[in-house]
């Protein structure tokens, strides 16, 4: 056998030395992005949607330049609370992504689509390969913070994006319910076996608020999140209340103009990354 060179690429042998080859793609040669953010968890409706949407406005407050990558391709919402309705374009160049009223960049399928209801009905690899291309053709004008609204689980899109890239921590969205201990776990597990920092816990619909006295109701029961938070080792970064004005702000698409101090806490993890 050979002295060894440490040069894996003209090494066919399989030794202790030899790397990993990274499977991270580089974005379009003209995009400008600082730090990627993705929002995650373990099953679908807990509201990721809201809170990539939240932290993208409350990080542009903040005299941020922020952008949101829809990877969510089956079940794309962003810009509907964001109240686009202008289609991507693109040119010889690449894509461009739609901006939002106040300057948010966002690229979603639903941006491509001829008609916004349309269903998305492709298979595994598809999805995966059109997220690839969202962050390799589209043009990205310097964004400070690009969040990432993922979709649920653990299958082929979450797997790409964490693969492809350069994802500098996630904030794992839960709910109430006793069920978020199993929520919680998956996404923990899958964020420690890709190598991803986790900078904590979002729990939305919290609770609903009395207009009247102002008493907080437990809508769902006692929250776990606490518990859970500290048996992972997890800070619980928000709380976001079921608020009917908020509803209404997604459902008008002017999530831009919401009132509320939530998310200052997961705003400052997300700044001193």
């Amino acid at each position: 056998m050979s002295e060894c060179t440490h040069d894996c690429s003209s090494c066919s042998q399989n030794c202790g030395e030899r790397k990993p080859e990274s499977m991270l793609e580089k974005p379009h040669e003209l995009s400008k992005i600082g730090k990627v953010i993705g929002v995650v968890s373990g099953k679908g409706g807990v509201g990721k949607s809201l809170v990539t949407s939240l932290l993208a406005v409350s990080l542009q407050r903040n005299e941020h330049k922020t952008a949101v990558f829809d990877a969510d391709i089956t079940g794309p919402s962003i810009p509907k609370m964001f109240g686009i309705r202008d289609k991507a374009r693109g040119d010889d160049m690449g894509l461009y992504p739609a901006k939002s009223k106040l300057g948010t960049e966002i690229m979603s399928v639903n941006l491509l689509l001829e008609n916004e209801s349309d269903p998305v009905i492709w298979r595994g690899p598809v999805i995966a390969g059109v997220v690839k291309q969202f962050w390799t053709d589209v043009i990205w004008n310097e964004v400070d913070y690009m969040m990432v609204d993922m979709p649920p689980g653990t299958g082929d899109v979450p797997l790409t994006v964490f693969q492809t890239i350069p994802i500098n921590g996630i904030i794992i969205v839960t709910t109430p319910q006793e069920l978020v201990s199993m929520i919680v776990e998956k996404a923990v597990k899958m964020a420690k076996l890709m190598n991803v920092p986790i900078l904590g816990i979002v729990e939305n619909m919290s609770y609903a608020e009395c207009p009247d006295c102002g008493k907080k109701i437990q809508v769902f029961g006692d929250s776990h999140i606490e518990e859970i938070a500290k048996e992972y080792g997890l800070p619980v970064l928000a709380r976001i209340p079921m608020n009917p004005k908020l509803a209404a702000a997604c459902d008008k698409g002017m999530i831009e103009l919401f009132e509320g101090d939530w998310l200052q806490d997961a705003v400052s993890a997300i700044e001193a990354v």
